[in-house]
C-alpha cells in the first residue's frame, strides 16, 4: 500500500494506453481546437487511469497538442489542359497557325521569292514579269495558289509556284499570293511585295500607243 494521497505510477500497459488515448483525442479535436483555440489538460484519477479535459479547474498537466499536417488531394493534372485542335482539313493532324503571318501545317514556308521587295521593273521589260513563290515543302496536290495584284485576284487559283504577269501598267503594284485548301478556303497569305514599273511614256512618237500615231 501507497502512503494516502501518493498514487501508483501507470504501469507499461498503461502507459501505451495512454499515448494511444492522447493520439486519437488529438486527431478528434483537432479541428474544435483549431477553431476555439482551447487547451487540453491531463490528469490522473486515483485509481491511476488518465483523464483528459478541457476544463483548467480540474487541474492537471496542460497538453502540447501539435497542429497536424493536412495533404490536400491531387486532382487530375490533365483535366485543365487545353485540347489539342485539328488542323482543318490538311489531313496531317497538325494544328493551323494561331500567329499572323505564319504558314498553316503542313507548309513550313510561303512567300514571294521574285520580284524582290521594292524591286523596280524597267522599262525594256514592258510592264511583263514572272512571279516565283516559295513553298516548302512541295505544294500538296489538293492546294492550289492564286496571285493578286493590289488586292485584286488576277489569276485564278492552279497548283503551280510560278505566274506571269503582263502588260502591267507604270507604277507602283503590290503583289501577293493566297494559298487555298481541297474545300477552297484561304489558309494564308503571303507578305506583300512592292514593285515598280517602269513603262516608256504613251505620247513618245515612237509608242505604238501613241495617239497621234493613229
Amino acid at each position: 500500500m501507497l502512503p494516502c494521497g501518493e498514487l501508483e505510477r501507470p504501469t507499461a500497459i498503461q502507459e501505451r494506453r495512454m499515448n494511444k488515448a492522447l493520439v486519437i483525442l488529438a486527431l478528434g479535436l483537432s479541428v474544435s481546437l483549431t477553431a476555439g483555440a482551447q487547451n487540453i489538460y491531463r490528469t490522473t484519477d486515483a485509481q491511476g487511469n488518465v483523464v483528459f479535459t478541457d476544463n483548467p479547474e480540474r487541474g492537471g498537466e496542460e497538453v502540447d497538442l501539435k497542429p497536424l499536417t493536412v495533404v490536400p488531394g491531387r486532382s487530375d493534372e490533365r483535366a485543365g489542359a487545353p485540347a489539342m485542335i485539328d488542323g482543318g482539313g490538311n489531313g496531317n493532324g497538325g494544328t493551323a497557325s494561331a500567329n499572323p503571318g505564319q504558314p498553316f501545317m503542313p507548309y513550313d514556308s510561303f512567300g514571294i521569292l521574285s520580284p524582290r521587295q521594292e524591286e523596280t521593273l524597267p522599262t525594256g521589260a514592258a510592264g511583263n514579269v514572272q512571279v516565283t513563290l516559295g513553298i516548302q515543302p512541295d505544294l500538296r496536290e489538293d492546294h492550289r495558289v492564286r496571285l493578286l495584284v493590289d488586292g485584286q485576284v488576277s489569276q485564278t487559283a492552279m497548283h503551280t509556284d510560278t505566274f506571269m504577269l503582263n502588260n502591267l501598267a507604270r507604277g507602283e503594284h503590290v503583289l501577293q499570293a493566297e494559298l487555298l485548301d481541297a474545300s477552297g478556303a484561304v489558309r494564308h497569305r503571303t507578305s506583300p511585295v512592292t514593285l515598280y514599273v517602269q513603262r516608256a511614256s504613251v505620247n513618245l512618237p515612237q509608242n505604238p500607243n501613241n495617239p497621234a500615231n493613229n
